[in-house]
């Protein structure tokens, strides 16, 4: 093996095909819009994060310059200033520069002609021309906005390059107001383009044919990592650039830890299999979740459990209109969930009748959310407090676990809100019903 590092190039060997750059500057237009008047923006890359020696991570791209340029390339930054006096200025990318030396030893980077072609963006500069014309815009702008993530399940530990790049910039430029790009991003994100909903649907059909290879794989004595060696495989082939977030392959017992992500156990005859699973396309989520019988066929249990969390499921998605407010939908659900257990024998009257409210009696045995916004990022951007729109794209994934019985059944889908009517169904294709399911393993 050559002693060097090898960072997998996004624009020489990109598997997704190009989003059309129309979705980026609609997507700019936006932000631009919400901005105070005479303020600049800023957003920088991911950083290639090492592992040891000259070991790093795959790059991933940070969504959010993604999202308003289509660039996947790391040492990148993005600056909107929509009143800048120069005209040229209004919109720039900073790009490194690429060479024959990088080319041959990491891929080939964007050139500024590719640049624009992705991006829309006119002005294209090479990093080294960073300070200088920073300074010159600095000049010129009252205020600019920072990106922080403010995800409401964020938990950052390592400094990002974000976070560095905003600490030179404020030691640099102390009289200038700092404001927050999170709260535009958060409300635009949320809503999505055409382009973006035909991404995810595109990662949904991706995830369709991983589940129904699975379905022709799966048998007693098979192991978990085995079943994600399959996904992977269906995933790739269908130019995803892989799983949207650990998979989870959960036999049996295994079914009931929330956040099993070992898949290191065999599937044992008679366990019911819980797969949450999401293919990503052009950085867009999917996320997937079925449960299927490891021997081809539920037992009457099985089958009792399985249908009251699709009842649960189909009942959640039809609340999924313009208007609806996520916290009271999660009461609504709840109470639902609740008769199943009763019904199931899981719950008694007298034990609701004594719940906390702060804890109700069903969450023992759905301890989880019903719904969380998808896009771009699996957990996507959203403010909870506001009420559901059009185009808003939401997961639905009841679930009911039972670790004495060493069953947990989760099932899940992802929905687009609609101006009228029920929300549509973007994994509709995916077989959800018993019957169907049953069928196809024993094709």
């Amino acid at each position: 093996m050559i002693n060097f590092v090898y960072i997998l190039p996004k624009y020489a060997t990109m598997k997704y095909l190009p989003i059309n750059k129309n979705l980026y500057i609609k997507n700019r237009i936006k932000f631009s819009d919400a901005m105070k008047p005479n303020s600049m923006a800023i957003f920088n890359s991911n950083d290639i994060y090492p592992i040891s020696a000259d070991s790093t991570l795959p790059f991933a791209q940070h969504r959010d310059i993604f999202y308003l340029s289509g660039i996947d390339q790391e040492e990148s930054i993005l600056v909107l200033f929509p009143d800048c006096p120069k005209k040229e200025h209004r919109e720039i990318l900073f790009l490194k520069e690429t060479n024959d030396h990088i080319a041959v030893w990491e891929g080939e980077k964007l050139t500024k002609e590719r640049a624009f072609e992705t991006s829309g963006i006119k002005t294209v500069y090479w990093l080294q021309e960073l300070e200088k014309v920073l300074f010159e815009i600095m000049t010129q702008t009252e205020s600019v906005y920072i990106n922080t993530n403010e995800h409401y399940r964020a938990n950052v530990e390592t400094e990002t390059r974000d976070a560095r790049f905003i600490k030179g910039l404020q030691k640099k430029y102390p009289a200038h107001t700092y404001l927050r790009s999170q709260p535009i991003l958060q409300s635009l994100r949320s809503i999505k383009e055409t382009e973006e909903i035909d991404s995810i649907q595109k990662a949904c059909d991706i995830t369709e044919k991983g589940f129904k290879r699975v379905l022709g794989f799966v048998k007693p004595d098979v192991m978990e990592y085995e079943i994600e060696a399959e996904y992977i495989h269906e995933f790739i082939k269908n130019r995803s650039d892989g799983f949207a977030y650990t998979p989870i392959i959960a036999s049996g017992y295994n079914a009931c830890v929330l956040h099993y992500i070992e898949n290191n156990q065999k599937c044992k005859s008679g366990e019911v299999l819980l797969m949450d699973v999401g293919a990503n396309y052009a950085n867009y989520s999917s996320d997937m979740t079925r449960c299927i019988p490891v021997s081809g066929k539920f037992t009457e249990r099985q089958k009792d459990v399985y249908n009251a969390v699709l009842r649960v499921k189909n009942f959640s998605a039809k609340m999924l209109v313009p208007g609806t407010i996520w916290a009271d939908y999660h009461i609504k659900v709840g109470k639902i969930m609740t008769k199943e257990l009763i019904d199931l024998g899981l719950l008694t009257k007298e034990d609701v009748e004594k719940e906390d409210p702060n804890w109700p009696a069903y969450k023992k045995y759905f301890m989880h959310g019903t719904s969380h916004h998808m896009g771009l990022d699996t957990h996507d951007y959203g403010i909870l407090t506001e009420p559901m729109q059009a185009n808003m794209v939401f997961t639905v994934e009841p679930g009911i676990y039972i670790p004495n019985e060493k069953l947990g059944i989760r099932l899940e889908d992802d929905y687009v809100i609609q101006e009228k009517g029920e929300p549509f169904n973007l994994m509709a294709n995916i077989p959800i019903e018993i019957e169907d399911i049953e069928a196809l393993m024993a094709r």
